[in-house]
């Protein structure tokens, strides 16, 4: 099967698609011919050598297609179902995927935007459950208009929570349309967020990692009450708690999502799709940011 990979750290030249040999599935697993993978910042911070430093490296966790084989024991999809998941070993980014977690995709969703939902939808619901962000409460989400962001907005507004959310200012009226009340980020913005909120937030959660960690402390009253996803230095300096995927995932997430989506309650939207070959291409993109929504490979 074709595959993404990169032998060496560098910038996006160095990916390359290549031959590998196909997967199968273990016990309770499926296997996908993939139609799209999600493309994520973890993927360019690993193509740099900032995540892992053991070479070569194959790309991708999540990706939608369509089920070509079975694990033993799997009862619950067919051969030719539309699912979505997560793929453990990071080899999402290829012709076939392995799938440890999967869900069907809801009727109304294509594969690109099935493939965009598993890390967002994940990682917003971990930290949303790691916060105790629930009906009566105000949390503020520091980048509030990105594909967690957005994804974790939408999750809160669910659970009941009050939504601030910070954004440039031409994301303002999309996080309005999401339930959130949305402020700018950048010098005054705890001033801005205790215009809505003059007793400060319960809650914060750090998304974008933008050195604002003493400003939601400071809004939310504690370091106690904040969590980053993003600046892992800032949470070691600061004592706020960082989430990470082998705190414990919330895959379960992944189950429940179809019925929001189906409900209107929930859309993540696809910023730009790029062909697998183009890969290189993605990465300068996602790079240079300023896209809003998730980017996705198309396979196939």
């Amino acid at each position: 099967m074709k595959a993404v990979r990169f032998t060496r750290f560098g910038g996006p030249e160095v990916l390359e698609i290549v031959d590998l040999p196909d997967r199968h599935p273990g016990p309770g697993e499926v296997r996908i011919a993939v139609c799209a993978a999600g493309v994520n910042a973890s993927d360019w911070k690993k193509r740099q050598g900032l995540m892992d430093p053991d070479l070569p490296q194959t790309l991708g966790h999540e990706a939608a297609g369509v089920v070509d084989e079975l694990g033993e024991g799997v009862m619950d999809v067919a051969i030719g179902d539309r699912v979505f998941g997560v793929n453990a070993e990071g080899i999402a980014q290829a012709e076939l995927a392995v799938l440890s977690y999967y869900a069907p995709i809801p009727p109304s969703l294509d594969f690109a935007a099935a493939a965009a939902l598993p890390a967002a939808v994940e990682t917003a619901t971990r930290a949303l459950d790691q916060l105790g962000v629930g009906s009566a409460r105000t949390v503020l989400i520091n980048g509030a208009s990105g594909s967690v962001g957005g994804a974790a907005v939408q999750l809160a507004v669910v659970r009941g929570a009050r939504v601030i959310g910070t954004a440039g200012p031409a994301n303002h009226e999309y996080l309005r349309s999401l339930g959130a009340e949305p402020v700018a980020y950048g010098e005054g913005m705890v001033e801005r967020v205790r215009a809505f909120a003059p007793d400060g937030v319960d809650l914060a959660l750090d998304v974008a990692g933008s050195g604002v960690l003493p400003e939601l402390i400071e809004l939310a009253g504690g370091a106690e009450h904040v969590i980053t996803i993003a600046d892992f230095g800032g949470a070691q300096e600061y004592g706020v708690r960082f989430s990470r995927g082998d705190s414990g995932r919330a895959l379960h997430a992944l189950g429940q999502i179809g019925e929001l989506i189906d409900s209107g309650r929930f859309s993540l939207p696809v910023g730009q799709t790029f062909p697998l070959a183009e890969v290189a291409e993605a990465h300068r993109v996602g790079e240079q940011g300023g896209v809003r929504g998730k980017l996705v490979l198309l396979v196939g």
